[in-house]
């Protein structure tokens, strides 16, 4: 009797090493898969990462500083919902001219250069301050309309901090 014990105890050991191993796996694809779909919404907007410059600094479209912006906007307090992703999106695609694939690869590089940044904050100011570069102040138009579509609830604090940074970045009055 403790022999069999001893076996299905093996077997048992055996089988949760198995699953273990085998969900190991799935995460190291699910990470490559995400460096992949960086690199292809990076191919797709032009974007070229220059070696000894901050990929921030390397935005040449004001459309993609702004879907940055909105998508680290919408995760300064916590992680954004699906719905809230979903809501990006629309927002994105109805008033910069995108259609779905280019607003989702958008929010793709968007959080990359917010994890570039260092996190929400940070590349809030980072970002608004390339987005003056790229197209100066006329740009809160649509950064703004992009916002106030994609958040639907009160702001938060941090959210209202943000937003006086990005109107100081943008040299708004």
């Amino acid at each position: 009797m403790p022999v069999l014990i001893a076996l299905l105890g093996i077997a048992v050991a055996a089988y949760i090493w198995a699953q273990r191993a085998s969900r190991a796996r799935d995460v190291m694809g699910d990470v490559s898969d995400m460096a992949n779909d960086v690199r292809l919404a990076a191919r797709r907007f032009g974007f070229r990462r220059n070696t000894n410059i901050h990929p921030v600094e390397s935005i040449e479209d004001p459309q993609l500083a702004i879907a940055a912006i909105a998508t680290a906007f919408l995760e300064l307090d916590d992680l954004p919902t699906a719905e809230d992703r979903q809501r990006l999106t629309v927002q994105l695609r109805a008033n910069l001219r995108a259609n779905e694939d280019e607003a989702q690869e958008m929010e793709i590089l968007g959080r990359w250069f917010m994890t570039e940044c260092g996190g929400a904050e940070p590349a809030i100011a980072r970002i608004s301050r390339k987005l003056y570069k790229l197209g100066g102040a006329e740009q809160m138009a649509p950064l703004m309309a992009v916002l106030k579509g994609a958040t639907v609830s009160e702001l938060t604090q941090k959210q209202r901090d943000a937003l006086e940074d990005i109107t100081r970045a943008l040299r708004v009055r």
